[in-house]
C-alpha cells in the first residue's frame, strides 16, 4: 500500500540546487504546502531579511504548480505589502491578483473592495466557484509578502487573513514576516518555520556557485581562481561582515568591489594566486578604506578634490607655515580629514575620543597613567612619555637591548572603567572648540555608552575574556582596541591631537 505523505523529491532536488543551505527549510516548507504531504491552513515564514524566505517560497510554489500535473492541482498568488500604500489598496490588490491566477472570468464583476468583509466575500466567491469546477482536488495557496510592515494596516488585519483559512476550503495562508509577535494572529496552533542568518560557512558556500563565481584570473587555472575566491571570501567575512555587510547582497557587493584589487598583484604577476597572505597583506589597506564600498564616499570626494575647496597637501603646507618652515598641527588635522574619508570624518567627536582613550589604555600601562593624565602635582598633563621615553638600556653586562616601540605591538587588554576614565581627563584639553567658547565639563552622560556601543557595533572596540555577552557598559569589561596606528593618528590629527605625544616609549 503506497504512503498517502509523499513529497516530490526530484523538483525538491532541483530546488535545493538552486538555493544552497536552506535543505531543512525547503523540505519543511514543501511539507507543509504540498497538497499530498501534511497542507495547513496558516503558515508563519519569519526570519531577518536577505534569508531566502521570500525567493524560496515562489521558487517551490512555482515549481509545485508547474509539475503536479498528475496529482492534486496547486495553485497561488503572492501579494507584496511594499506596493500597497493603504489597506484597501491591499484588499484590491488581492482580489486581483487572486482572480489572475485562477483565470477567473467575473473580474470584470468585481466591485469595491474597502473592507475585509468584503475581501471575504469576494475571495470566498472566486476559491469556491474554482473548487467546484475542479470537484474539489485544487489547492490555494495565498502569500502575503512583508505584511507586518502595511502601511495604514487595521489592528485587526493579521488575525482575519488568518481567518480565511476557517472560511473557505482548501485555502492556506502563507505570512512572510520578520519578526512575529507572540499574539500575531490570534489563533492557535499555527506553524512557524524560521529561516535563521546564514553562517560564515553558508556565505563561502553560497558565493563559490554562479552566479557570484569570478571569471579565471590570468596566469592561473580555474581551480586556483575558485579557491582564491574562497579564502578571499572568507576574509572580506571576517572583515566586513558584522560591521557593514550583514547580509548575502551586502557581502556579494563587498567582495565584487574588492576582488579586482585584491587579485591586481596576481594580474600584474607579482604574486600567484596560491600566495593568499601576501595579497591579504598587499590589499590590507583596501579592507580599511570605506570608499571602495560606498559610491556616495567616492563621489563627494572626488568632487571635493576637483572642485578646488581643499588644496593638496604640497600647497597647503607651503601655505601655512609659523615663519619658521613649521606646519601646525591644526593644520596636518584638516589636511587628512580633508583628504581622505576615514574614521575621522564618519565618526562623531564623543566616539573619536573615546577610540583614542581605547587605543592609550591598550598601548600604555597602566601604571603611567598618573603620570601622563594627572594634573596633581604641576597643574598640567606631562606629554612624550612623561619624561620616561628611554628606548636603550644597559645591562650589569655592558650590551644595549633596543625596546620596540609599543604603537608597533598588538594592543592588550583594558577594563572599561579605565578608558572612561583617560577620556573624562583629556576630554577638556583635546575637545577643543574653534569659536573660543567655554570648554564643557569633563562628565560621563548618554553619549558615552551609545558612542561604545557604536564603537563595539564596528568592532573598532573589541571584546575579550569570558563575559562577551554581558552588559556592555559592565566597569569590569575588558576590551581591546581594533585598530592600528595609521588609523588612530589620522584620528588623533583631525582634533589636532598627536597621539604620540601620549604614548609611552
Amino acid at each position: 500500500m503506497d504512503s498517502i505523505f509523499q513529497l516530490p523529491d526530484d523538483l525538491l532536488a532541483t530546488l535545493i540546487e538552486s538555493f544552497p543551505c536552506r535543505d531543512a527549510q525547503i523540505r519543511a516548507l514543501a511539507t507543509l504546502l504540498y497538497p499530498r504531504a501534511a497542507p495547513c491552513r496558516n503558515l508563519v515564514v519569519h526570519g531577518t531579511e536577505a534569508t531566502g524566505k521570500t525567493a524560496i517560497t515562489t521558487g517551490l510554489l512555482e515549481a509545485l504548480r508547474s509539475g503536479t500535473d498528475h496529482v492534486p492541482s496547486l495553485n497561488y498568488a503572492v501579494v507584496k505589502s511594499v506596493e500597497c500604500v493603504t489597506a484597501r489598496h491591499l484588499f484590491e490588490r488581492t482580489v486581483g491578483l487572486v482572480a489572475d491566477a485562477l483565470e477567473w472570468e467575473g473580474v470584470a464583476s468585481v466591485g469595491r473592495c474597502d473592507t475585509l468583509a468584503a475581501l471575504t466575500v469576494e475571495l470566498s466567491r472566486m476559491l469556491k466557484d474554482d473548487v467546484e469546477r475542479e470537484n474539489g482536488d485544487r489547492r490555494f495557496v495565498l502569500v502575503f509578502d512583508g505584511i507586518d510592515r502595511q502601511r495604514e494596516a487595521p489592528p485587526t488585519l493579521l488575525p482575519a487573513l488568518a481567518r480565511l483559512s476557517e472560511i473557505i476550503p482548501n485555502l492556506t495562508t502563507v505570512f512572510i514576516l520578520t519578526t512575529p509577535s507572540p499574539s500575531l494572529l490570534r489563533v492557535s496552533s499555527t506553524p512557524q518555520l524560521y529561516f535563521p542568518p546564514y553562517t560564515k560557512t553558508d556565505y563561502v558556500t553560497i558565493l563559490s556557485r554562479p552566479p557570484y563565481t569570478p571569471p579565471s584570473l590570468p596566469n592561473t587555472t580555474a581551480r586556483e581562481t575558485a579557491d582564491l575566491w574562497a579564502r578571499f571570501a572568507a576574509a572580506v567575512h571576517d572583515a566586513l561582515a558584522k560591521p557593514a555587510s550583514r547580509s548575502l547582497p551586502g557581502l556579494a557587493r563587498a567582495c565584487a568591489a574588492l576582488w579586482p584589487r585584491f587579485t591586481a598583484p596576481v594580474a600584474a604577476g607579482t604574486h600567484r594566486a596560491r600566495e593568499f597572505t601576501k595579497l591579504l597583506v598587499a590589499a590590507r589597506a583596501h579592507f580599511q578604506d570605506e570608499n571602495i564600498l560606498e559610491p556616495g564616499i567616492t563621489l563627494l570626494s572626488n568632487n571635493s578634490r576637483t572642485g578646488g575647496a581643499v588644496a593638496p597637501p604640497t600647497s597647503s603646507s607651503s601655505n601655512n607655515n609659523n615663519g619658521n618652515g613649521v606646519v601646525s598641527k591644526k593644520t596636518k588635522g584638516n589636511e587628512a580629514a580633508a583628504t581622505t574619508k576615514d574614521l575621522a570624518t564618519l565618526l562623531p567627536p564623543t566616539a573619536r575620543l573615546l577610540l583614542v582613550a581605547a587605543y592609550l589604555a591598550s598601548h600604555n600601562p597602566p601604571r603611567h597613567d598618573q603620570t601622563l593624565f594627572s594634573t596633581w602635582h604641576s597643574g598640567r598633563r606631562r606629554r612624550g612619555g612623561g619624561g620616561m621615553a628611554a628606548t636603550t638600556r644597559v645591562t650589569k653586562r655592558g650590551s644595549k637591548h633596543r625596546k620596540i616601540a609599543r604603537k608597533l605591538l598588538g594592543p592588550s587588554a583594558f577594563v572599561l572603567e579605565r578608558m572612561v576614565a583617560i577620556y573624562a581627563a583629556t576630554r577638556r584639553e583635546w575637545d577643543n572648540d574653534d569659536g573660543g567658547e567655554e570648554k564643557r565639563e569633563a562628565t560621563v552622560d548618554g553619549d558615552v555608552g551609545m558612542a561604545i556601543a557604536t564603537l563595539a557595533s564596528l568592532r573598532l572596540l573589541v571584546r575579550v575574556g569570558g563575559a562577551g555577552g554581558g552588559d556592555t557598559m559592565d566597569r569590569g569589561g575588558k576590551w581591546r582596541v581594533g585598530v592600528g596606528w595609521e588609523v588612530i593618528r589620522g584620528v588623533g590629527r583631525s582634533m589636532g591631537v598627536e597621539v604620540e605625544e601620549w604614548l609611552i616609549e
